[in-house]
């Protein structure tokens, strides 16, 4: 099975690579306010589109990522209480978890 994955991952890659190869065609990069870049390669144009997507599509995870920590965060928690009142002792609290202390 691992040099299966490894056979196709270099075929995704020659297959990228020839893809590359094909477009290396200068063109120019428009930008707001008449701002433009000459000559730019295509396939650079493409990579900095798609790089630029995926930062955005990781940015979209990360909330959804972070609830899930929390809420793994707050099973843990909840499983702990529920093993020790199984085993018949209280969990141990630190004082300052219940009320904070004071400064004297």
């Amino acid at each position: 099975m691992r040099y299966l994955v490894w056979a196709l991952r270099l075929l995704v890659f020659i297959a990228v690579l020839m893809f590359a190869l094909k477009n290396t065609d200068p063109v120019a990069v428009r930008f707001y306010a008449d701002y433009v870049v000459q000559d730019v390669p295509l396939i650079v144009v493409m990579l900095a589109a798609f790089v630029v997507g995926a930062l955005f599509g990781l940015l979209l995870t990360v909330p959804a990522a972070m609830r899930r920590r929390r809420e793994a965060m707050r099973l843990r928690r909840e499983l702990g209480r529920i093993q020790a009142a199984v085993a018949g002792t209280t969990p141990s609290v630190p004082p300052e978890a219940v009320a904070p202390m004071s400064p004297l």
